[in-house]
């Protein structure tokens, strides 16, 4: 069996890559002369074909394999300018041909390591590397693609050089490091991959790295039966059901009418009427391959999480990076005691937010409790749960106060704000329940906030400013005093624990 490292030396990609990134230009242009050769009645036109059928069908085929040919011309070049390596400090990374860019990942202020495969990626047995770094925008580094085996030795000794970074942060990393520490040394590293470099290695499950992956402990498991209960119980499978039955209704009770009004609505166009239908079935796919197949395990790396249906991402979030967790509890989802666990974690971009930021896409309260346990090994299990199940002022939380009720009629008597020993926690929500939960030395900043009727009412909202991503910790409408008391009293406490993690 091949046995994969992590390259020393510039390493470009796999020479596949050119071609896998050229798909969507290819199926681009595919789509598009297919839609110009169709006969336009198919787009609710009246004349029969479109102009491009004035054109020689063989000058077409040309010039569509000129267009292609040049698209994977330029990935070729790309292809070649496209290098990595890994350091003992930092992973490097350069391309571009016009524009050359040169990035670096410190290890130090890696927040995750994720290895993807897309569908076409996995027929062939490759994988793409995401590496996000602490500062947002684009500071991340994405290789793509690489051999699975590659993509997983690159991560497992990066991994290994963090781990060992903040074991010993006086020390310097290097590659003389011993094996047991997860790295190893120079002579122990076996021979790179062998074979041509055009060679692509197929559905290698369990590839040999040679730094190994650190052992981990399934947390959680979500069962494919409850993932299918939730997609069954959301609020869109019950829009969509009730506009089936109401729209057959309508058009056994009135007729043709209903007929016509939905034609108009949906447009003569076949194309239309398929991207109609396909916006409701994206959101129910979206969910299902998010949650398809997934484990959240720990390790010494940090939080793994692990799913995927057709695209496969296997995440490592190191210790201590996520920002902010939000639990919710939709309404239908309230009668079988199921929850959803999104995390801000730094460095995310905005295309990945919803794919990567999953903490747990659906589990009853023990899977809760057991996975708030890692990424917050210090919190209270019980000051959890009261903040889960309880509601506005209940068991200690500073609730907003009935002047409130003028412009939140419904939200006002769920709203409730507590600072807990390790974290600060803020419930709100009447038919979906939210509880954003803030660590106290992960605060980035603060602030309060008061509109011109909250101003009449003497109300504020409490804002905790956390990184980019789905959760925005925000406690609406509290009494103007609790809440610049509040400001001040989570000022200290933020004060105070970053202070303990910076002394370790």
């Amino acid at each position: 069996m091949t046995v994969y490292q992590a390259p020393r030396e510039w390493t470009r990609v796999h020479p596949v890559s050119p071609f896998l990134g050229s798909g969507p230009v290819v199926g681009f242009l595919a789509i598009y002369g297919i839609s110009r050769l169709t006969p336009n009645w198919v787009f609710g036109g009246e004349e029969e074909y479109g102009p491009l059928n004035e054109v020689p069908f063989p000058l077409i085929i040309l010039g569509g394999l000129l267009i292609i040919g040049a698209v994977i011309g330029f990935g070729v070049l790309a292809w070649r300018r496209n290098e990595y390596r890994i350091g003992d400090d930092a992973m490097y990374h350069r391309k571009g041909i016009v524009f050359r860019q040169h990035r670096q990942a410190r290890l130090d202020r890696i927040e995750a390591v994720d290895v993807v495969q897309p569908l076409l990626a996995r027929i062939f047995g490759l994988a793409k590397l995401d590496v996000q770094v602490a500062g947002g925008g684009n500071s991340g580094v994405d290789l793509s693609y690489l051999r699975l085996g590659e993509a997983e030795a690159l991560r497992n000794e990066m991994l290994a050089l963090v781990a060992r970074a903040k074991s010993t942060p006086d020390a310097v990393v290097t590659p003389d490091a011993d094996l047991a520490s997860g790295v190893v040394t120079e002579q122990e590293r076996p021979a790179a991959a062998s074979g041509p470099a055009w060679a692509v290695t197929i559905a290698e499950h369990n590839p040999q790295t040679a730094v190994p992956a650190a052992p981990e402990r399934v947390v959680v498991k979500v069962p494919l039966s409850r993932l299918l209960l939730s997609l069954a119980l959301s609020s869109a499978t019950v829009v969509l059901g009730v506009t089936v039955i109401g729209t057959a209704i309508a058009a056994i009770i009135v007729g043709s009418v209903v007929a016509k009004a939905f034609a108009a609505a949906v447009g003569t166009s076949l194309f239309a009427g398929l991207a109609f239908f396909a916006g409701l079935f994206s959101f129910f796919w979206n969910q299902l391959n998010a949650g398809f197949n997934f484990t959240a395990s720990t390790s010494s790396d940090g939080l793994r999480l692990s799913h995927g249906l057709l695209e496969t991402r296997r995440q490592t979030v190191t210790p201590g990076r996520v920002q902010a967790v939000l639990i919710r509890q939709t309404w239908l989802w309230r009668y079988k005691g199921l929850y959803r666990i999104t995390m801000n974690v730094a460095g995310y971009q905005d295309a990945e937010q919803q794919k990567a930021t999953t903490l747990l896409p659906v589990g009853t309260l023990d899977d809760v409790l057991r996975v708030m346990e890692l990424v917050l090994p210090e919190a209270d299990a019980e000051a959890l749960t009261r903040a889960i199940v309880g509601r506005g002022g209940e068991d200690g939380f500073t609730p907003s106060p009935a002047s409130a009720r003028l412009f939140d009629p419904l939200q006002w008597k769920h709203r409730g704000v507590r600072a807990g020993e390790q974290a600060l926690f803020i419930r709100s929500g009447w038919l979906t329940r939210d509880v954003a939960v803030v660590p106290h030395a992960r605060t980035q900043s603060l602030g309060v906030k008061q509109g011109p009727l909250q101003r009449l009412r003497h109300l504020a909202s409490f804002a905790v400013h956390s990184t980019q991503g789905q959760v925005r910790p925000i406690a609406k409408n509290m009494e103007l005093d609790d809440a610049l008391e509040l400001l001040d009293q989570q000022s200290e406490r933020a004060r105070t624990f970053r202070t303990k993690v910076a002394r370790g």
